[in-house]
């Protein structure tokens, strides 16, 4: 049978080059199902509701704040060691149409944890609304996947290998997740030490919340008690947070 070649296109160059450096990660998925009521419940309260993402990826930087195997990373250079970063940089993946095709970027976001969720609200729908050119993140990612695949290799292993410009460059965790389509992933990869993944929400807040980690930097105890205090905190200090922006937004404070 006779078919046609399709010359990759940079969107697909960018996934092949992540999923390159991915596969050498020994990730496992830790999943936990849990209650978030309480959060469903202040956030629905909400005249304009932060997404989802932007509360997941600030619950699970407080969380990072306490337990700091979550700000590791395995490096290469100088030679096998781990590097602990003061705090956490997302990396947010989002969907865009790039010339046509359906295409995976990233947004780096430094110390979620730091930010008011309206704050993280806005950075993402920049990402997810912005012309794709008039996003810095993208532009870089563009760049890169633009060159020839020896040099997009080597760029990459530098970036993921070095401290410093791994944390600045690549972030501390992922969070990739596609429920708004009622779907979820069991095992999605990334490069980084973690990867924040969940699935469908329901209306009364329970959803299953997935931790995929590089064994080589942490245990797996130690991810079950993060996603157990995560479970807390969103409960807590992050459904508190929401229950304030509601009574802000409806005039009572």
């Amino acid at each position: 049978m006779r078919g046609r070649a399709i010359r990759l296109s940079v969107a697909r160059r960018m996934v092949i080059d992540l999923l390159h450096f991915a596969a050498a990660v020994p990730s496992i998925p830790v999943q936990r199902p849990m209650s978030l009521g309480p959060l469903a419940a202040a956030r629905a309260a909400c005249r304009d509701r932060p997404q989802w993402t932007a509360i997941f990826a600030k619950g699970y930087a407080l969380v990072a704040r306490e337990f700091p195997d979550l700000r590791r990373a395995y490096l290469k250079i100088p030679w096998p060691h781990l590097y602990e970063y003061p705090a956490s940089n997302a990396s947010l993946v989002v969907e865009r149409d790039y010339r046509g095709e359906p295409s995976l970027f990233s947004i780096s976001i430094k110390d979620p944890a730091g930010h008011s969720l309206p704050d993280l609200a806005r950075l993402i729908r920049h990402a997810a609304t912005a012309p794709v050119d008039e996003v810095k993140d993208f532009r870089r990612s563009l760049r890169i996947a633009g060159l020839p695949l020896p040099l997009r290799r080597l760029m990459w292993w530098l970036g993921l290998n070095i401290g410093r410009q791994r944390g600045n460059y690549f972030g501390t965790f992922t969070l990739s997740v596609y429920s708004a389509l009622n779907a979820e992933s069991l095992h999605p990869l990334t490069p980084l030490t973690t990867l924040l993944n969940y699935g469908v929400i329901s209306s009364d807040g329970n959803v299953n919340v997935r931790i995929i980690y590089d064994h080589r930097v942490m245990n797996g105890a130690t991810v079950a008690r993060a996603l157990a205090r995560l479970e807390e905190v969103l409960n807590t200090v992050v459904a508190e947070e929401l229950r304030s922006l509601a009574a802000h937004q409806n005039g009572k404070l």
